[in-house]
């Protein structure tokens, strides 16, 4: 990365802390009884309101760029951990960058994972094998009687 990637994303990771901490929370409510209270004196002006409408919009504006700067990186670090956890543990190597997938292939996956920690078997269709394998031998059973009986018609 740049200076100025390594500068944002260090930018981006202290206010995120400090916006993250209780006395920042404490802060910014003081901040507004403040404010509140001081609409008094200004006779509840426009001004008065305005002050505050505009600070909280742009500190609001500018913190969603720099807590999604710190939430990318934190999430593709997470995503290093976990794929070589998977990596090194007897776990499938074909969930290392799941990540990439669309949201609808990650339920998938998901499904099959929970149906799997269930003792069911699950193909990427979504079919549970167990279900499939019965209606699979009853159309076979079907068949071969539908057989039977026809080679029976027959004779």
């Amino acid at each position: 990365m740049g200076k100025i990637e390594d500068f944002f994303s260090d930018f981006a990771t202290r206010v995120a802390t400090f916006a993250g901490r209780p006395y920042t929370f404490v802060l910014s409510v003081a901040g507004i009884a403040v404010w509140a209270m001081l609409g008094p004196a200004f006779g509840f002006s426009e001004g008065w309101q305005l002050v505050v409408n505009t600070v909280t919009t742009i500190v609001t504006f500018l913190m969603v760029f720099l807590i999604q700067c710190s939430q990318n990186r934190d999430g593709a670090a997470l995503q290093a951990k976990l794929d070589e956890l998977i990596r090194v543990s007897g776990a499938q190597n074909r969930f290392i960058g799941i990540d990439h997938l669309s949201q609808r292939e990650v339920d998938r996956l998901r499904q099959i994972c929970e149906a799997r920690a269930h003792g069911r078997a699950m193909d990427l269709f979504g079919e549970d094998r167990e279900e499939l394998a019965e209606a699979t031998a009853a159309a076979e059973r079907a068949k071969r009687e539908n057989v039977t009986v026809k080679a029976a018609e027959a004779i």
